[in-house]
């Protein structure tokens, strides 16, 4: 299935689909140990990123979702990463909730702090509800991430349970399909 993205807009922010011409942004941001702290816990290399600009890409056109790139409208400068995925986690969570389109979201360090992670999630789900209709989606949040948990908990997730993913602590977040 060939898949377009659709371009969201939000007050500040334009989400659309990743380009080639990105990937030193993507690179940079995933790059800083401050971004990854609770998403993996360690940098990326240039090779993981280049393979995370392409997962971004095949989503969209295997699956019908995926990430957007996320930059301000005003300037165009790059923000970060936000959408769906199916990663297919081996993370023990009730079978409901199996194949159910999993929201993230990641913001490069100078664009934190400016509510762009809240406004952008937003518009995501907005889309999501058109287009997943009455599904649920889920988050994995690691428990120390404080920021992104209020961004999920203003965004109308509720904490599910918490669970391990990969050694490390996770807490699973789910969203009611609407």
């Amino acid at each position: 299935m060939l898949q377009s993205v659709p371009i969201l807009e939000t007050a500040r922010l334009r989400l659309r689909a990743h380009r080639v011409s990105d990937f030193s942004h993507l690179a940079e941001m995933w790059a800083d140990p401050e971004v990854t702290r609770y998403i993996g816990g360690h940098p990326l290399s240039t090779e993981d990123c280049w393979a995370r600009l392409l997962r971004y890409a095949g989503h969209w056109q295997l699956l019908g979702f995926g990430f957007w790139l996320v930059e301000e409208r005003s300037t165009g400068k790059y923000v970060g990463d936000i959408g769906f995925a199916d990663y297919k986690r081996e993370v023990p969570v009730p079978a409901a909730l199996q194949g159910v389109p999993e929201c993230g979201w990641v913001v490069a360090r100078h664009a934190q702090g400016k509510g762009y992670a809240t406004e952008a999630v937003r518009a995501a789900l907005a889309w999501g509800d058109d287009h997943f209709g009455p599904r649920d989606t889920v988050c994995l949040i690691h428990p120390d991430n404080g920021v992104s948990i209020r961004v999920a908990l203003k965004c109308g997730y509720r904490e599910l349970q918490r669970s391990m993913y990969r050694g490390q602590p996770t807490r699973i977040f789910v969203r009611p399909g609407l």
